[in-house]
């Protein structure tokens, strides 16, 4: 069964009907941006029915950590559409972050960033850049999965997952498809990370077989961020993982001009989600100078998502003429171009003066010309055969000469068990290992079947889980503090565990 994202069935409506959303006003400046972006919805005949909903700052400091109420879960699950204003987070006291929250508990897995230069209406030194950033939104590093492990060690799980990576990339190309975009461009670190990356990055390549009409190609992340920070206008759609997208659609944003001017959309199977890329910027709250402009494309990309997409075009359009009429907010103003400064209310009603008329020089918006449609299929599961080969376990030890940890390890006789390798931070210092090394107080100690060929071929022999149980016992009344494992795997007879740095 087919799901679809970008015009969810039961949300695609003509340009007139009612359209139910659950609203934020969110904190600092939301209240006012949310003001100025309702009147410009209004004006055009969008037909937004605003159910407010209470989050952020307020509902914090009332004691609810999440902040978010229970009446406002009701009005998001009922409506499936939420548009937000930046809210404020306090500081200190273990709160967690409501937009990580409702990504998660949403299942918002896209998140889509499109990005483009307005020059010269606003200062950018790219002209004609038109970029739109697909970031996986629930797993990688922000699954926020955390430990302190020993008195010297931290550390953060990476999860990446077959299921997530085929969900977002098959989005990107069907975004591609539906909106009429030419290439999709994955950036990945599988130079490193092998396993994880190296899944996300095979995942693309499986995906793009599918879909032979639009131009594919990956880059290392690094080199793919520097890329595009010198040269956008050779990108169209990227592709990628969850901090990699949130830092390479920020290196976009402010190198389009400005980081106010940008919406984002979360994309879920049965919630959206449409919110400016921007902070609450409580510093110039109240103060009527705030650009409306980040959550009115925001609103605009909500538009789209539900069939409205003329109606999001003549805003659009709208919004492009009151640029090239040189009525701006303070924050893009340019002394050689600005014909007046106005404030967040003064905007809007250029805005909505201009309701009906085109651009002439910045590009028509023409949402209503492409498809729209986005269908991702259920995730299949391809059942693979599981071995476990072996285990890695991790030890709190306070010396610091791997030899000596290595040797006593060496000699413990648990049930055809044996010592492979020790690594310290990921490199092998035991056995052969580099005198110069640092080691902390965190030894990961790789343990095989006795009659594993450990070199040349690297065959491993299966192991029975009880060993490793035993194996775990036996280290513990020998005094040593066990404190994580990890299991190794092949998975159909493929090494599925990285190898220790200098192995």
């Amino acid at each position: 069964m087919e799901k679809l994202q970008t015009k969810n069935k039961a949300q695609r409506v003509n340009n007139y009907n009612v359209t139910k959303v659950a609203v934020a006003y969110g904190d600092g400046i939301g209240p006012e941006i949310m003001d100025a972006t309702l009147k410009i919805l209004d004006a055009a005949g969008a037909n937004i029915q605003a159910d407010k909903i209470e989050i952020g700052e307020q509902v914090y400091l009332s004691g609810n950590s999440s902040g978010i109420e229970k009446s406002a879960w009701e009005t998001i699950n009922k409506n499936k559409l939420i548009l937000k204003a930046p809210i404020t987070t306090p500081q200190g006291k273990g709160y967690k972050s409501l937009n990580v929250t409702l990504r998660k508990a949403l299942g918002l897995f896209a998140n889509v960033r499109p990005v483009s230069a307005f020059a010269p209406y606003v200062e950018t030194n790219f002209a004609g850049m038109d970029v739109v950033v697909v970031r996986e939104n629930e797993e990688d590093l922000y699954a926020g999965i955390e430990h302190q492990q020993t008195q010297d060690v931290v550390q953060c799980l990476k999860l990446i997952t077959r299921p997530g990576c085929e969900k977002i990339v098959r989005y990107a190309f069907e975004y591609a498809r539906a909106y009429g975009r030419k290439k999709v461009t994955c950036m990945v670190k599988d130079n490193i990370m092998k396993l994880t990356d190296g899944l996300f990055h095979n995942v693309f390549k499986e995906i793009a077989l599918a879909y032979p009409d639009i131009e594919s190609n990956s880059q290392i992340i690094d080199i793919g961020s520097a890329r595009l920070a010198a040269t956008p206008q050779n990108y169209d759609v990227i592709v990628t993982s969850n901090l990699y997208g949130d830092i390479i659609s920020d290196i976009a944003a402010e190198i389009a001009g400005s980081v106010g001017m940008a919406g984002s959309a979360n994309i879920g199977t049965n919630v959206a989600m449409f919110e400016a890329i921007h902070g609450s910027a409580p510093d110039i709250a109240g103060k009527k100078v705030a650009n409306p402009s980040g959550l009115l494309n925001a609103a605009i990309m909500l538009l789209s998502h539900v069939g409205k997409t003329q109606i999001a075009d003549n805003i659009k359009n709208a919004w492009l003429k009151t640029l090239e009429d040189c009525y701006h907010t303070a924050d893009i103003y340019q002394e050689a171009i600005t014909k007046e400064v106005v404030s967040t209310g003064e905007f809007a009603n250029r805005v909505i003066d201009n309701l009906g008329k085109l651009p002439t020089q910045l590009p028509v918006s023409k949402l209503s010309e492409g498809n729209g449609e986005i269908k991702i299929p259920e995730y299949v599961r391809k059942e693979q055969k599981q071995v476990l080969v072996g285990v890695d376990i991790f030890i709190n030890w306070k010396g610091k000469n791997p030899n000596e940890i290595g040797d006593i390890l060496n000699n413990i006789n648990s049930f055809k068990m044996k010592l492979k390798m020790i690594t310290n931070r990921g490199v092998k210092v035991y056995p052969n290992g580099l005198a110069e090394t640092y080691c902390t107080d965190h030894w990961r100690c790789r343990f095989v079947d006795i009659d594993s060929k450990i070199d040349g071929e690297k065959i491993y022999n299966p192991v029975d889980f009880e060993k490793v149980i035993a194996l775990q016992s036996i280290l513990h009344h020998k005094g040593f503090e066990v404190i994580k494992t990890e299991n190794l795997y092949e998975f159909d007879g493929k090494r599925a565990f990285s190898l220790g740095q200098g192995e």
